[in-house]
């Protein structure tokens, strides 16, 4: 139930992000006097709307987007006679480009708010964590039902028992090398007996010999359980900053362009994922860090929600809505980005006919822009199929 609960919400949230991505053209172009004739919510058959003023509202029925329609975003348009001088197209380049933007800025603006929010309400987590195999949190090794949940224990465990701590960078588990939290465990989980751990502790290399215990692990599939070795030791981790509303204002600067730096990275990072992304579609391992769909998302979100980690799923909502912004800044029609790079170019190109002598050329025609529009749509809706795929049949795991 608070799966389907969280699901739903982060759904919400995605369109909550999109339509006011919609508003910031809306009152952008409101603002420098064009005509917005209709805003709505989705696409397909309309569910309803109303008129206000000059523009109508309204919900249509796939909530998969959003639009808002303004007089003249093109001279291909058609336009009553009396909207001809608030055309879009015939508006100053400073205008056009706030409004093109607007979108935009709406979602950094709101990925800014919701930064902020985490930083007094949970805390803003780090983006440097300690080494992978470095020891966090130790206690008893609780023994684990074939549900996947765990039976409670009490007092200390293995870990604690052989003198280890936390902050040990573990670099040998019983003579083998490992160098990831994933390599930790499998190597200490195989052991069926006394073994040592070679840790680095300050600088100092250590050898601590620990005596595990015998416990029964399920796999998330639900297959056959098989007996283990443990230690009752998790990963560690820095604990998140929390602000107050005041200190929250620059320390939610200094994030958000951290989230910045790391989004156009993953936005760089986007062609070379295709590969990651079909072989997780044809059943190899899914890479944790490649792309995610709505649906994808959503399953995160709820599966965060299920287990109260709220810090999470808002951090997750304002991610997406930093890379809603980014993504739109690439120069491809039909995004955001395409109809800033034609109007940057309509204005170089005036200016440099100005300095000849001549007139303003003609507004860019769109027509012969259309080739490269519908591949940028075909690459980009096959791209949105190959991760809706991969979650479905191979969704990433955080937990």
């Amino acid at each position: 139930m608070v799966f389907a609960l969280g699901f739903a919400l982060f759904a919400l949230g995605i369109t909550i992000s999109i339509a006011l991505h919609e508003c910031g053209h809306m009152w952008t172009a409101q603002a420098t006097g064009m005509k917005v004739r209709r805003y709505f919510i989705g696409f397909g058959p309309k569910v309803f709307s109303f008129q206000r003023g000059e523009t109508e509202y309204g919900l249509k029925a796939l909530p998969l987007g959003g639009f808002c329609d303004i007089a003249g975003m093109t001279a291909l348009d058609e336009l009553a006679p009396e909207d001809l001088d608030r055309a879009m197209y015939r508006q100053s380049t400073w205008k056009r480009l706030v409004v093109m933007s607007g979108g935009i800025a709406m979602n950094f603006l709101l990925g800014f708010l919701l930064v902020a929010v985490l930083a007094i309400g949970w805390g803003l987590p780090r983006f440097d964590q300690p080494p992978a195999t470095a020891l966090g949190t130790m206690g008893c090794v609780p023994q684990q039902n074939p549900d996947g949940t765990t039976q409670p224990c009490t007092g200390t465990g293995p870990a604690q028992l052989a003198g280890l701590r936390r902050g040990d960078v573990v670099e040998k588990v019983n003579g083998v090398p490992v160098d990831t939290w994933k390599e930790f465990q499998a190597e200490t989980q195989k052991q069926t007996g006394p073994f040592s751990y070679t840790v680095d502790r300050d600088g100092q290399t250590l050898t601590i010999p620990v005596d595990p215990v015998r416990v029964m692990r399920y796999p998330a599939d639900g297959g056959p359980g098989k007996e283990v070795s443990a230690v009752g030791v998790g990963a560690d981790f820095y604990e998140p900053v929390q602000y107050g509303v005041l200190a929250a204002i620059p320390a939610s600067v200094a994030f958000t362009g951290d989230m910045f730096v790391r989004t156009f990275q993953s936005l760089a990072q986007m062609p070379q994922k295709v590969s990651a992304l079909w072989t997780a579609v044809t059943g190899g391992e899914r890479d944790p860090e490649a792309p995610i769909s709505v649906y994808g998302a959503s399953r995160i979100g709820g599966e965060t929600a299920e287990r109260g980690l709220w810090s999470v799923f808002i951090l997750m909502l304002a991610s997406l809505n930093f890379f809603l912004g980014a993504f739109n800044i690439l120069p491809l029609l039909p995004l955001d980005g395409g109809h800033i790079a034609v109007v940057l170019y309509e204005k170089v190109r005036n200016s440099i006919r100005g300095w000849k002598g001549l007139a303003p050329g003609a507004p860019v025609d769109y027509l012969k822009l259309l080739p490269l529009t519908y591949v940028a749509v075909v690459i980009g809706g096959a791209y949105m199929v190959l991760t809706l795929v991969a979650d479905i049949v191979n969704p990433v795991k955080l937990f």
